[in-house]
């Protein structure tokens, strides 16, 4: 296990700088098998270096798709797979190690399609109206995957959310459910940036979406 201050959603890379001893010894450990995987869950409290923090039970295998060697640390280049919950914590040898049981996958149907672009219209409103006041990640017109259920998880992942509203994401037990709660929570933050940006509600970002075959920025 790999906790983070981040949460790593299926179908979206993860970059690491791996330099902690108790990670490396994990990375050996897993490259001996076929994928590479490690879960990842958020740190609730405490800090990613050292130990000793707070963890979140939900999470999302990681299976590395890249390595880079480099002086002082190991790049890891990473991809959501699936959904996990940890039934027990275990004893860190050196590193954490944990019992845990797969989510079901969220399964698509097309009915679900016109809320799907509610939600996706939502997301890259609120993403407009973020990038006036931060550097964001993702820029509103970011590619997103053909495929519904990938698309969806795209969505939850660069969405302008707080950490906990995205763990609450992950933890969806519905397609609709997902969605429903992209959408909310997307139009929350929207409301959010409105309050301090009046003039514009943001109806200028153009409502006919074209996404492509994948997202076309990394997640850090």
């Amino acid at each position: 296990m790999f906790p983070l201050g981040s949460v790593l959603f299926p179908y979206m890379p993860l970059h690491l700088r791996v330099f902690e001893e108790r990670y490396l010894v994990m990375l050996s450990r897993i490259l001996t098998e076929e994928p590479a995987e490690f879960g990842v869950v958020l740190i609730e409290r405490g800090q990613e270096v050292g130990g000793g923090e707070h963890r979140f039970p939900f999470g999302t295998v990681a299976q590395i798709t890249e390595l880079e060697g480099a002086e002082g640390f190991v790049g890891v280049v990473a991809q959501g797979d699936r959904r996990i919950e940890v039934t027990e914590w275990k004893d860190e040898d050196p590193h954490p190690q944990a019992l845990v049981r797969e989510l079901p996958e969220l399964e698509w149907n097309d009915v679900l399609l016109p809320l799907r672009e509610q939600a996706e219209l939502a997301v890259r409103r609120s993403l407009a109206m973020a990038s006036e006041f931060t550097e964001l990640q993702w820029a509103p017109d970011v590619a997103l995957s053909d495929d519904p259920v990938a698309a969806a998880w795209q969505l939850a992942a660069i969405a302008p959310l707080n950490q906990l509203d995205q763990v609450d994401l992950l933890r969806s037990s519905t397609m609709g459910g997902l969605l429903r709660s992209i959408l909310d929570y997307s139009l929350a933050a929207s409301e959010s940036f409105q309050a301090v940006w009046p003039g514009d509600d943001g109806d200028d970002l153009d409502e006919d979406l074209d996404p492509g075959s994948d997202p076309d920025e990394d997640r850090g």
